[in-house]
């Protein structure tokens, strides 16, 4: 399955993936403070065990700062 992640094309050995279990294989320590995005559309936090990923989705992972 080929996914832009960020502007970045990925490729993965799986048909389908959740979102949890891309940020599990992406992200694997630091989950707390995220936002994602598939096609432009914000995905609750609450489906990401369930929203299946497609070939070609555009995934958007925002990572809030602290500054001052």
């Amino acid at each position: 399955m080929e996914l832009k992640i960020n502007n970045n094309i990925k490729q993965f050995d799986c048909n389908q993936i959740t979102i949890q279990e891309l940020l599990d294989l992406e992200l694997p320590s630091k989950q707390n403070g995220i936002a994602v995005a598939i096609n432009q559309k914000i995905i609750a936090r609450n489906n990401w065990d369930s929203f299946l990923l497609n070939q070609n989705d555009e995934i958007l992972i925002i990572t809030a700062t602290q500054g001052g």
